[in-house]
């Protein structure tokens, strides 16, 4: 099942409440939050309500919260084979 992936870039400050409940209705309530929602012709339609604010990918399956943050997590530059002897 396909899944939209909605990242929300730009801040509803401002913003008539129309627009603000479209976003509340997806689940975006701060800048750069990433929400998951299955490909239908009503979530496609509260897209072209934002989609200047929003960020749309379609991507195969849903990440969890923890898949997320280990997807983020930068590379440390440097890996430990084993303690040194002391």
């Amino acid at each position: 099942m396909a899944y939209f992936r909605i990242t929300l870039m730009r801040s509803a400050i401002g913003l008539p409440m129309r627009t603000r409940g479209v976003l509340a209705a997806l689940g975006l309530r701060k800048r750069m939050r990433t929400v998951y929602h299955p490909v239908t012709p009503d979530v496609a339609g509260q897209i072209m309500k934002v989609k200047e604010l929003v960020d749309v990918e379609e991507v195969e399956h849903a990440l969890s919260k923890q898949e997320q943050r280990e997807q983020r997590r930068p590379d440390p530059g440097y890996y430990v084979e084993s303690a040194m002897p002391r």
